[in-house]
């Protein structure tokens, strides 16, 4: 466990934290269509990963309230790029589903931001390139905890 009292430790989270938003600032950089905010990437990411889900549930993993998520679907369905269809189980629910279109799209900007990474990559030593392999399954976890 980090003790944030303790210099080192203080020290490689702030690092930490400084680095993942600078070079989450990059790759938001490399998006492929312009016209949509991070946020609606991010759902529409989010539906790649868990498949269909309502509203609600999709708030709840984007951490946004429900209203908000509402306006984003609406505008992702008026774009073409999720569709609204009954709840299997409670007609009063909408699933919400991304489009051939969505995943076109998203598999663009996946090539685009690795290819970016990539060229990132190709800087680093053999020894860097080692240790960053290694810490990717770490900073995956941390990402969905």
């Amino acid at each position: 466990m980090p003790d944030l009292n303790h210099g080192d430790d203080e020290a490689a989270v702030n690092a930490l934290r400084s680095a993942v938003m600078r070079l989450s600032r990059r790759l938001k950089h490399q998006r492929v269509d312009e016209s949509l905010s991070p946020t609606e990437m991010s759902v529409l990411g989010t539906l790649a990963r868990c498949g269909t889900a309502t509203p609600g549930e999709l708030a709840r993993k984007e951490h946004v309230q429900p209203p908000s998520m509402t306006r984003i679907v609406a505008l992702l369905e008026s774009k073409g790029l999720v569709k609204l269809e009954p709840h299997p189980e409670d007609r009063r629910q909408k699933v919400v589903t991304q489009t051939e279109r969505a995943e076109a799209m998203l598999e663009e900007s996946r090539r685009k931001r690795n290819a970016f990474l990539a060229s990132l990559v190709e800087g680093l030593d053999e020894d860097e390139w080692e240790k960053l392999r290694a810490a990717a399954p770490v900073l995956e976890r941390l990402a969905h905890l």
